[in-house]
């Protein structure tokens, strides 16, 4: 790579950074998961743009990266870090009114898919066919997942107000 285009991956890397961990963020729905989901997906597009010469989109490849790293995280779940210094106490339920508390909490109650296409759909404001190239699937499963992840969503805000 030239120093114009470490330049420039450089530059892509610190400007987006964080855009990439409010997705992240959004997806896992812990602040500490979606900094490490980030740095591996920073990583990633790194090597993956030097291995490569160049991307064309670099924009697109963090964005697949990023959903594509959060999924596969899930599917392994026995092999992600479960380190407690201590047993956490539990907390009864909060009774707090704000909607982004609510909705954060509703989504990660979701399965991983259903956030990743509310997330791209919604947050990321992709389209349908944008959401279904970047996670590899079709329209009409984006389209399933996204009724079916909002339908869960109204159903928590519900039963949150009632």
């Amino acid at each position: 790579m030239t120093r114009g285009e470490e330049a420039a991956l450089h530059a892509f890397v610190e400007g987006r950074r964080t855009a990439l961990f409010r997705s992240a963020y959004l997806l896992c729905g812990n602040r500490d998961e979606a900094e490490d989901l980030v740095q591996t997906t920073l990583v990633k597009v790194v090597l993956g743009a030097r291995r490569h010469g160049r991307l064309d989109n670099l924009e697109a490849y963090a964005r697949k990266t990023l959903v594509n790293t959060f999924i596969s995280a899930r599917r392994r779940f026995w092999r992600r870090e479960q380190a407690y210094g201590e047993v956490p106490d539990v907390a009864g339920r909060s009774v707090d009114s704000d909607t982004g508390l609510m909705v954060r909490a509703a989504l990660a109650e979701l399965a991983p898919k259903q956030r990743a296409v509310l997330v791209l759909r919604y947050w990321d404001d992709l389209s349908v066919a944008a959401t279904a190239q970047l996670l590899g699937m079709r329209e009409s499963t984006v389209k399933s997942h996204t009724a079916r992840g909002l339908a869960a969503l109204r159903a928590a805000v519900r039963e949150e107000y009632a």
